[in-house]
């Protein structure tokens, strides 16, 4: 293909995209295929020639979307939303045209620029302590992570050396394994996953600290954990505090944990992976408070901030923390303004060596959108949330399970866990709209997230009206067999 086929192709797959977004609401949510659906649909092998791009594209609907399950659709209402805008899907066509590997300053220096001074943006837009803000001569900053899974599982590993290095210092007679097999890392009952996948990577034991009635952890609960570990030998050394936990959107008492870490000299790193987008909205900024006391903070813009996949920020107060921890400079990726003290290497932050130029979507995205568009759609997505709520609590039948605090409804059919297990399988079989489940204690839930960039209130009246309709078919068939046992 040269630049004149290029050219012609890639306006076609643009209309194809564009066609494909604003007709969206046509397609069924979620697939119809089985497992190995597409393997006898492809050919054993690679062609040994070379194929049409007509050919190709032709496949694209023949093979592709049959198994997508379309999170664009304004009837996708499970996980929580994959971000997705115009203005994000053009900058990243421009990053991969660039197609730079950004591991250093000099390996693109627009690259790493742009990106300081994107998290500088966003941290200022959310009202981030000055501490966490690269600046002109900062310690903290902000970098661009793949995931919140990857900034978690940085942050451990950083708090990991620092402890060790810390230990030794005091007690020059410690080894590291002495320390490794005593370092304990915590996180709520109610995290995600990806906090104890952190630890197992990081090869240090994790306890799950216990939740209260709101399911979020408080200082007390915490300072229990940590005074019995303490008086076991045990070295606590890092609690990943949640703004906006996956299975109900809780909230951690920062207020309460921050000053416990910081006096236990333990990392505290704070995950709002969904959550923290809404703190660009003054009304929902006191979520954050006590973000002050941490040494890390992550959200995705990639979950509510119209950027599409991959683009999670991260910051921290001392850079030096991470650089610290993973610095190693061969003499292929060393350049001559390194030691200046005016650059950043991002590869020192992050696990792997390479990097997209991802800052190129948040510049898209913050400059044709502004603050105040980004704010009306976080502020819709939550009105949206209430209105389903609204409609839930009028139903006698049902029972919301968590408090509706941003886009997300906990909701279930009073009655058994086997009911609602029954209630899922009826909606999702259904295909008209795609909901996940959850548990909160020991009850199975229905969890109803506000995903799409085109969802309105009829799609939210539709989705309850279709449940509504499930339910009493399921409610009728079930009493039936209840009374024939």
């Amino acid at each position: 293909m040269d630049a004149a086929e290029f050219r012609k192709r890639g306006k076609e797959m643009v209309d194809y995209i564009a066609d494909y977004l604003e007709k969206i609401d046509k397609r069924q949510v979620f697939p119809d295929v089985e497992p190995g659906y597409l393997r006898p649909l492809i050919p054993d092998c690679a062609p040994e020639d070379p194929e049409s791009f007509e050919d190709v594209f032709k496949d694209i609907e023949k093979i592709i979307m049959p198994g997508v399950t379309h999170w664009h659709s304004p009837y996708f209402f499970a996980y929580f939303p994959a971000a997705s805008s115009f203005p994000a899907l053009l900058a990243d066509m421009l990053c991969g045209g660039i197609g730079c590997v950004g591991f250093s300053w000099a390996a693109s220096p627009a690259c790493t620029e742009l990106e300081t001074v994107m998290l500088d943006w966003l941290g200022k837009m959310i009202n981030l302590p000055e501490e966490f803000l690269a600046g002109k001569d900062g310690q903290g900053g902000g970098v661009i992570q793949g995931s919140a899974s990857e900034a978690t599982l940085i942050s451990l590993l950083a708090a990991r050396t620092k402890t060790i290095r810390w230990l030794q210092s005091e007690k020059p007679e410690l080894t590291e394994a002495d320390i490794m097999g005593r370092l304990v890392a915590y996180a709520s009952d109610q995290a995600h996953s990806s906090v104890e996948r952190a630890a197992l990577i990081g090869a240090v034991k994790i306890k799950k600290v216990s939740s209260g009635d709101t399911f979020s952890v408080c200082g007390s609960a915490l300072k229990k954990v940590l005074d019995e570990d303490k008086a076991s030998g045990l070295i606590p050394f890092f609690f990943c505090a949640t703004l906006g936990t996956t299975p109900c959107c809780s909230f951690d008492k920062l207020l309460e944990l921050g000053p416990i870490c910081n006096k236990e000299n333990i990392w505290m790193h704070i995950d709002a992976a969904y959550a923290g987008s809404a703190f660009i909205c003054p009304e929902f900024r006191h979520l954050l408070n006590g973000v002050e006391f941490a040494d890390s903070f992550n959200f995705n813009p990639h979950k509510w901030l119209l950027v599409n996949f991959d683009c999670s920020a991260m910051w921290v107060k001392k850079r030096s923390d991470l650089t610290g921890a993973f610095k190693l400079e061969p003499l292929y990726l060393q350049h001559h303004h390194q030691e200046s003290g005016l650059v950043t290497d991002y590869r020192h932050w992050q696990i792997p060596l390479g990097r997209r130029f991802r800052s190129l979507k948040l510049w898209f995205v913050l400059r044709m959108y502004g603050v105040t568009g980004l704010q009306e759609h976080i502020r819709r997505h939550v009105r949206l949330s209430h209105q389903f709520e609204h409609l839930v609590l009028q139903d006698g039948r049902f029972e919301i399970c968590a408090e509706v605090v941003l886009g997300l409804v906990c909701f279930r059919l009073k009655g058994s866990n086997e009911l609602n297990k029954a209630l899922l399988k009826s909606i999702n079989e259904a295909k008209k709209i795609h909901l996940v489940p959850c548990h909160l204690r020991e009850k199975f839930v229905l969890r109803f997230a506000i995903c799409s960039r085109t969802v309105e209130s009829t799609h939210i009246k539709f989705a309850w009206q279709h449940i509504s309709q499930l339910a009493t078919d399921l409610l009728k068939t079930w009493e039936q067999n209840h009374h024939q046992q």
